[in-house]
């Protein structure tokens, strides 16, 4: 089985195809199924972000979990899968280790250095795992990406460094209007990114900080966390009235925030639009005294560099990948190694019942001795080969070892990794 992930992104695409592809949460198990339901796709995680949908897979060919990933990931767009290709990047086996850690450790973020994408990756992690659609490789994949985001953000200070995407936002947004220290905000979602919003907003001196969401017992919990007053949303109209500043990011599949809305509201007003589809719709941006600040705004003026921070991260993820491919290659060999055991058990079970009928007046005690002792000189024979061949496929070119293991002793080894070992091993 080999990792592959396939995806698109704001590097690669523009903001109405990433809203093509976008997978709600609700839609997420449904997208997991139909990727898993391909013919060369055993595991899959589907993660999408406002600047991301990716889908994280074990595949048993390359080009044939290529094609059904692909397929899949057009027919979510609506596009053909020609049409499609030229936006989507694709990364195997080390790379794709490679890319899984740097997501993690926020290095590929439209803004490096945000802290939201660990959340997100652990979410589209634990939705794939409740719908069983992970199995050994993804759950040690996803489990050592989270472990190296964690540390890259504890040792790096990378997100003291960066921004989250709100941040840059508003500093987009700012640039146009002035500071927003003691100006009226509204936030409208409740989500992971509209806290995020609010703690923001409280942080950089708005007032006050008003939250509305159409669930409004979400929007009364998110206030009540950050000192700040829950609206209805039945009352967004009148709201717009009363502030300067919209944050809109919600889960809606369809706009929020229309034009004939907006125009009502008779004030000049910053509106940021950071959600995935757009909560903003055609001609917002166009009325007078509104300032849009977009996803697709906010990606052609975002031009971060790596600094020290993004440099140790960087070394942090090779790090971590190199032992990462060492647990990797020793996965590898297991099978190999158990089938021997296998092997020299079924010898030794031979040898002891021909024992048996040869010598049937031999005492039992005397046969548990024989038996024994023939098994400890097996094991004690296999002990050192097979620990050596699990340190030697560690290393690059290890797979030729088991190779020659199942070679020398004509060894049948199942393709086939057992789930109920995941998360036994760790790097």
């Amino acid at each position: 089985m080999n990792l592959l992930v396939v995806g698109v992104s704001h590097r690669t695409a523009n903001v109405p195809l990433l809203e093509s592809l976008s997978v709600p949460v609700g839609a997420a198990p449904a997208t997991l199924g139909r990727v898993v339901a391909q013919g060369y796709v055993d595991e899959a995680v589907v993660l999408s972000t406002c600047n991301r949908v990716e889908i994280y897979a074990a595949v048993s060919a390359f080009h044939g979990g290529l094609t059904d990933i692909g397929t899949v990931l057009a027919a979510q767009a609506g596009l053909p899968v020609g049409e499609l290709a030229g936006h989507l990047y694709v990364h195997y086996e080390m790379d794709a280790v490679r890319h899984a850690f740097r997501v993690a450790g926020g290095l590929d973020s439209m803004v490096v250095g945000e802290s939201q994408i660990l959340g997100q990756l652990r979410e589209a992690y634990n939705t794939a795992v409740e719908h069983g659609a992970v199995g050994r490789l993804l759950h040690e994949l996803m489990q050592q990406a989270l472990r190296v985001g964690k540390r890259v953000h504890a040792e790096t200070g990378i997100d003291r460094a960066g921004q989250s995407v709100v941040t840059a936002a508003l500093a987009a947004g700012q640039q146009a209007i002035g500071p927003v220290a003691g100006r009226p905000a509204l936030v409208i979602g409740a989500g992971a990114m509209g806290g995020l919003a609010v703690a923001t907003l409280k942080r950089t001196g708005a007032d006050p900080v008003l939250v509305t969401n159409r669930g409004f017992d979400r929007a009364q919990h998110l206030a009540g966390l950050h000192g700040a007053e829950a609206i209805s949303f039945d009352h967004l109209a009148e709201t717009l009235r009363r502030v300067d500043v919209v944050v809109s990011a919600t889960a809606s599949p369809e706009p929020v925030l229309h034009a004939p809305l907006v125009a009502s509201a008779g004030r000049p007003l910053l509106v940021l639009d950071l959600a995935m589809p757009r909560d903003v719709a055609g001609g917002v941006g166009e009325l007078p005294g509104i300032t849009l600040v977009d996803l697709e705004r906010l990606s052609a003026g975002t031009n971060a560099t790596l600094d020290s921070e993004a440099k140790a991260a960087e070394e942090i993820v090779a790090a971590e990948l190199d032992a990462f491919l060492g647990w990797l290659r020793g996965a590898d060999v297991a099978p190999t190694v158990a089938a021997l055991r296998a092997k020299a058990d079924q010898v030794v079970g031979a040898e002891l019942r021909r024992l048996a009928q040869r010598c049937p007046e031999l005492p039992d005690e005397h046969r548990a001795e024989v038996a024994h002792t023939i098994h400890r000189v097996v094991q004690r024979l296999l002990h050192q080969p097979t620990v050596r061949v699990r340190q030697l496929a560690a290393e690059p070119g290890g797979e030729a070892y088991a190779e020659a293991l199942r070679e020398l002793f004509d060894l049948q080894v199942s393709a086939e990794i057992d789930p109920t070992a995941a998360g036994e091993v760790r790097p």
